[in-house]
Order: C-alpha cells, then sequence, then structure tokens
C-alpha cells in the first residue's frame, strides 16, 4: 500500500512539474512578445539570381564560371597556406569587414569569416560609405596569417594577424610611418619584410591630375614597426612623359632572381588596368614592362556580348605545380558603364615570358567559362557564390550568417534571432543618414534577381516604418515597406531616394492602403538589369500584386551613385523614417 501511495504522489508531482514548466514556457514567450512587440519582425529573406547569360552556357568539370566572387567584392588579395588558399576583399563600411574565403581548388569558395568582427577593431561612425576598409593584403608565413590594410576612416594603414584564417584576427597594430592607401606587405628570402604602398607625389608636388607613386619601407616584425623611412620606388606608373593616373595596388613577388611588382594603374573606373615592373634589386630601379598593360578591357568594343569592364587590381599566387593564377577586379555592365553588381573577383591563368608575367587573354574579352586550375575539385557542398542559384535564411540559427552585413560600426545589439526570427529594433536612425540605422543586408550579386521577405510589423504612428531596401547609399536607394499613412491606416509604400531629383530628397513613388487586420505583409523587389519592380500580398499562397514596375535602377549604379560599393538588397526599420 505504502509503494502504490508513493508512486501516486511522484506522479501527481511530475505533473505539478510539468504543469509548472509548461506554465513558465508560456509566460516566457509572452513575455517575449511584449518585450520585443515594436520590433520589425522577419521570418525569412529569399534571394534568386538568374542571369540569362549562364542560362545559355554549359560548363563541364574541368571548367570555371567568372567571376568567382559574384557581386560586390572588390581588390580582391590571395594567398596559399599548403594546399589551401585565402581570399579577402575590401568592404568599405559594411561590418563586419574584410570576408575571408578559403578553397581547395580556386575556383570553389567557401566564406570562413570577416577580419574585422569586433567594435575595437573599427569604428567608422559617421564616415561616407566608401570610406573604411580599402585594398587589403593576406600572406601567410611560417604559421601566421598578416592582412595588412588601410581604414581611411579611422587609423590609417594597420596590421592584423591571426594563427587560424577564421579568426580571431588581432586588434590593428597601427602604421604611423605608411602613408597613402593600398598597402602591400613581402616577407623575403633574406628574412627582411617589406611594406610597399600607394602615396602622395614626390615632394606632394602633381604633375598632373592623378600623379601618385609608390614607396618601399622595411619592417620588423618583432617590434611590429618600420624601420627605415619610405623609398620611391615607382613615380607615376609606366610611364611618366604619358601622364599615367592613380598608379596603387602594388604587390611584390620574387622570382628567378627579380623583384616583380604588380600594381593597378588608371583609377577604377573604365580605364582601369593592371601593369608590371621588375628589378634586380628591392629598392629599384624597376624596369616597366614593354607589353604593359597586362590586363586591361578600355579598348574593346562596350556592345560585346557578356561584357567585362574595369579589370584591374589583380594578385597573383602560385599552385604547388608551379602554375600562376591571378585574381582581380572586374565589373559587368548591363548598359554603357552602368552597373549595379559593383566589383567582382575574377580569375585568370598566368604565363611567364621570358621572365615577365602576362595574365592570359588579359587584353582580350574576359570569358564568363575558363579551364580551371589543375587541381582536385573540391567535393564539398557550399554555398554558390557564383552562378545562377537560390538562397533562403530561415534565421533558424542563433547567429547570422557570414553573408549578412550591417553598415558601420554598431554601438548597441538592436537585433535578435528567437524561434526563428530576425527581430530588428526600430530606432531613431533613418536609412537617408550617414549612420549605423537598423539595416541587415546581403550583396545583390545578379543583373536579373529577386529578392522577398516575409515581414510583420505595426507602425506606433506614422513616422515610422520597415521593409526591404535595395540599396547603393543614403541617397540612392529605393525601399519597399510598411507605414501608417496620414489617416493612420497600414499602406504599403515604394520610396525612391536619389540625389539628382527632389534634391535627393526621399520621395514615395506608389502606395497602397492595406486591411487592419493584414498582420503579415510579403514584399519583393525584381531587379532586370536598369529596371526594379516592386510587389507585395498579404498572404503567402496568393499571387503577387505589382505595386510599381520599371522603375529606373540605374539610380544604383556606380556612375550615377558614385563611390566604389555595390547594391545590397537588405531589412530595414526605423522610428523615425518620415
Amino acid at each position: 500500500m505504502f509503494k502504490k501511495e508513493t508512486i501516486h504522489l511522484k506522479i501527481i508531482v511530475a505533473a505539478i512539474l510539468l504543469v509548472s514548466v509548461y506554465s513558465c514556457k508560456k509566460i516566457s514567450q509572452k513575455s517575449q512578445s511584449v518585450v520585443y512587440a515594436d520590433y520589425a519582425s522577419f521570418d525569412w529573406f529569399e534571394y534568386k539570381g538568374k542571369d540569362e547569360a549562364y542560362d545559355n552556357i554549359s560548363k563541364s568539370d574541368s571548367e570555371f564560371l567568372n567571376p568567382i566572387l559574384a557581386g560586390f567584392y572588390p581588390d580582391p588579395t590571395i594567398c596559399r597556406a599548403e594546399n589551401k588558399f585565402y581570399l579577402v576583399n575590401s568592404s568599405f563600411c559594411y561590418f563586419p569587414g574584410l570576408p575571408i574565403f578559403e578553397s581547395t581548388d580556386l575556383v570553389n569558395w567557401k566564406q570562413i569569416g570577416n577580419i574585422i568582427n569586433r567594435p575595437e577593431q573599427a569604428d567608422f561612425g559617421t564616415s561616407r560609405l566608401s570610406g573604411g576598409m580599402y585594398a587589403p593584403t593576406i600572406r601567410h608565413h611560417k604559421g601566421v596569417f598578416y592582412v595588412i590594410c588601410t581604414n581611411v576612416s579611422g587609423v590609417g594603414n594597420f596590421i592584423v594577424t591571426a594563427k587560424n584564417p577564421a579568426g580571431p584576427w588581432s586588434n590593428p597594430i597601427v602604421l604611423p610611418q605608411v602613408n597613402g592607401i593600398d598597402p602591400d606587405i613581402f616577407f623575403d628570402e633574406d628574412g627582411k619584410v617589406y611594406i610597399t604602398h600607394n602615396g602622395p607625389p614626390p615632394n606632394n608636388v602633381s604633375l598632373h591630375d592623378g600623379h601618385r607613386a609608390i614607396y618601399i619601407l622595411e619592417y620588423d616584425l618583432k617590434t611590429q614597426k618600420t624601420i627605415t623611412e619610405p623609398k620611391l620606388v615607382i613615380n607615376g606608373g609606366t610611364d611618366l612623359s604619358k601622364k599615367p593616373v592613380w598608379i596603387e595596388g602594388p604587390h611584390v613577388i620574387r622570382k628567378n632572381g627579380f623583384y616583380y611588382m604588380i600594381c593597378a594603374q588608371g583609377g577604377t573606373g573604365f580605364n582601369h588596368s593592371e601593369v608590371v615592373f621588375r628589378s634586380k634589386s628591392i629598392y629599384g630601379p624597376y624596369e616597366s614592362y614593354a607589353q604593359n598593360p597586362i590586363l586591361t578591357q578600355s579598348h574593346l568594343d562596350a556592345n560585346r556580348k557578356n561584357e567585362v569592364s574595369t579589370t584591374g587590381h589583380a594578385d597573383f599566387v602560385e599552385l604547388p605545380n608551379g602554375d600562376w593564377w591571378a585574381v582581380f577586379l572586374g565589373c559587368r555592365p548591363y548598359g554603357e558603364d552602368l552597373y549595379n553588381t559593383g566589383r567582382e573577383t575574377f580569375m585568370m591563368s598566368v604565363e611567364w615570358k621570358k621572365d615577365w608575367p602576362e595574365i592570359v587573354g588579359g587584353n582580350q574579352p574576359i570569358p564568363m567559362i575558363h579551364k580551371r586550375p589543375n587541381l582536385a575539385l573540391s567535393k564539398e557542398k557550399t554555398e554558390p557564390l557564383n552562378g545562377n542559384f537560390i538562397s533562403k535564411d530561415d534565421f533558424n540559427s542563433n547567429e547570422l550568417g557570414l553573408k549578412w552585413n550591417l553598415i558601420r560600426t554598431p554601438k548597441e545589439k538592436w537585433y535578435e534571432l528567437i524561434n526563428g526570427k530576425l527581430l530588428i529594433k526600430p530606432r531613431p536612425e533613418s536609412i537617408y543618414t550617414e549612420t549605423n540605422f537598423s539595416f541587415i543586408g546581403r550583396r545583390q550579386q545578379h543583373l536579373k534577381f529577386e529578392a522577398s521577405i516575409k515581414l510583420e510589423f505595426t507602425p506606433q504612428d506614422n513616422v515610422q516604418a520597415a521593409g526591404l531596401t535595395a540599396f547603393q547609399n543614403e541617397k540612392h536607394y529605393f525601399l519597399i515597406g510598411k507605414r501608417l499613412n496620414s489617416a493612420n491606416k497600414p499602406e504599403v509604400f515604394v520610396e525612391r531616394t536619389v540625389s539628382k531629383i527632389n534634391n535627393g530628397k526621399p520621395e514615395v513613388i506608389s502606395k497602397k492602403e492595406l486591411s487592419d487586420s493584414d498582420s503579415s505583409l510579403f514584399v519583393k523587389i525584381e531587379g532586370n538589369g536598369r529596371w526594379y519592380s516592386f510587389y507585395y500580398k498579404t498572404t503567402e499562397k496568393a499571387d503577387w500584386n505589382l505595386l510599381i514596375k520599371d522603375v529606373d535602377g540605374s539610380i544604383l549604379s556606380t556612375k550615377e551613385a558614385g563611390g566604389f560599393v555595390g547594391t545590397y538588397l537588405g531589412m530595414y526599420a526605423s522610428k523615425n523614417h518620415f
């Protein structure tokens, strides 16, 4: 009898505990919903890239697609450590910054981290978006990875180090004696280390617009300081008498008794190119290659099929078998010098001719398909970074994926990932201000694409807004979202901001009133080269409703917006948007 009563008592206690746990869980969920009631809630973000150029080509296993990193991945730098390759790009004022990728075959890349991922590493403040992190160089030496870079919105030139390329990376080692931008670090065979960089012309006297120079200093790894004064090694570029402009992006290589310096020249626009010099001494004198430039598209017919333009800013890497390859930036225009995707990462093979390197086909149209490097093809499944693909994030992780970025360095945590939702806090900062406003975005990687979200948001007044944006900078963007109109009724709207229209002030170009009962809103942006269209619906299974079609998207192009970045597609919320 005693045993039965004991068993019954245990069952009762267990039942009470179960009810208590369930009740606490319900209370906790209710508390969470109260705490985050004013947040904008995003259930998912879906991106579909579908360029027609990829539909019309067939790639074999012995070939790869260009660009290798589609979308805004400029100023590529590359190194090899044992049998793996590592690639880093500029990121300007996006945070986290300096994305780093890993590959074993040079064609299938996986992002493994961001080198700048802590606020103490870089505070971009209210810098213009095209400030921040310029043109890094990555190198591997005796088990340590080094990245040297310029923070034009902060400390200037600096070095960070890591034993694991996925991080953590050190705080910046500042280089006050290194001026200019685009630094390179070179480890010579005798143990000496050199930093090469772009700088002002000799005595800071410009002989023509765009007159720049290249300098070299010696660096001591133990003291983490430069130990020589800057020495001028290249003045102006390939031929000073021809007034070359914007010599920059230097990288030093040693081979067969020569020091080679590859540099970008011509500026980051249509006349961009890559040139090479060589010398028997690290300090020169450097001879310009008679066949320069070794890479440019500026002389080609702009009406060619699958045009790639503005190529330059290359870096070289040697394979274990002695082959050489170059990564470089390029752009895919949809019209005359119009591209919204920004500067992307391409790759081509390098051939040595009489002790001079040439990028194979560098002065011919860059092909979309190229024979791949002589390396075993990786079998690891990674998120695609080129070609046509669909990418959907259901926000089921405890942290954001590496493809997501904020704008400028955050001062506080204003988003949460809870129960398969991304919650973004509307704050006073708005999308047209140079601040860390509440924005989380990813790159537009195709000329033709769709981006869509499911949004739950209850505006408290008619100055709040949340939605989906196609964003180039604070003066050039589109936004489709939800707000309250002047009658305090919810509506979906499309806003455009462009510096040349309406004095650069945001303007609503389309809107539609919603029902008070519509708790969810689905919005979509479709891009097709120059033209962007905007859609909405209030239930998932419904057909999309067109809000406005074929709006001129050239406002998102580098040519119109200026700067050095590409278009981002992102989620946004503000409590003071209007």
